[in-house]
């Protein structure tokens, strides 16, 4: 089997999504088979992502499937060199499932508290509770604003738990919800210099996996 990383949160909005898609893209583009498993099947906003990336004719291919549980997709994992779980926009038994089994998960937050709090608690319960080691659990700093100052703030909390916190971080920016809405991701938006800071944290996912692996 390839790499499994699973990205998934405790609440919605958090950039869930936006984060699998920029993972699948760079691995794609670097030749690797790769597939997303879009696990939210109310909204599979993932796989209405992939009908935009088809209609435009976006290269690379990344495929795309919405599967109804965990055990379904893993099925399908020997296939791919990377399978990339885009988790339910709240936790349920899935989410521990998937933990469980990525060699990398990662969990994307916002910088207010009211996002930072409920990834701890979810991070702490994975580990705490299920078992995940904590070596495997990453957080990402998705739809952050221009303050450096709340950025070092929420820096700062994650540093006090046991988590990785991955280098850099994906700015809100009206450019990057104009690539994703053309079947883009973050990765591949045009504009310079928010695409290289998901680049960088991007680069770090894949630094951080290929350590713990």
């Amino acid at each position: 089997m390839g790499y499994v990383v699973g990205v998934i949160s405790q609440k919605g909005g958090v950039g869930k999504s936006t984060l699998a898609r920029a993972v699948a893209t760079t691995y794609a583009a670097a030749g690797w088979n790769v597939k997303v498993a879009d696990l939210d099947i109310n909204q599979a906003t993932s796989f209405s992502w992939l009908q935009r990336r088809l209609a435009r004719e976006v290269e690379p291919v990344v495929a795309v499937e919405t599967f109804g549980t965990v055990g379904q997709a893993l099925k399908l994992a020997d296939a791919y060199d990377l399978m990339v779980m885009d988790g339910a926009p709240h936790a349920t038994r899935a989410t521990v499932e998937i933990a469980k089994r990525a060699h990398l998960t990662v969990l994307p937050t916002g910088l207010s508290l009211d996002d930072l709090e409920p990834t701890v608690l979810l991070a702490n319960a994975l580990t705490g509770e299920h078992g995940v080691s904590v070596e495997r659990i990453a957080v990402a700093l998705v739809k952050t604003g221009d303050s450096p100052r709340e950025l070092d703030e929420a820096r700062s909390y994650l540093a006090a738990t046991p988590y990785y916190v991955l280098d850099s971080q994906i700015p809100e920016k009206t450019a990057f919800r104009r690539a994703q809405d053309g079947g883009q991701s973050v990765v591949e938006s045009p504009y310079k210099g928010p695409r290289e800071q998901a680049d960088a944290l991007i680069q770090s996912l894949i630094d951080r996996l290929e350590a713990i692996s």
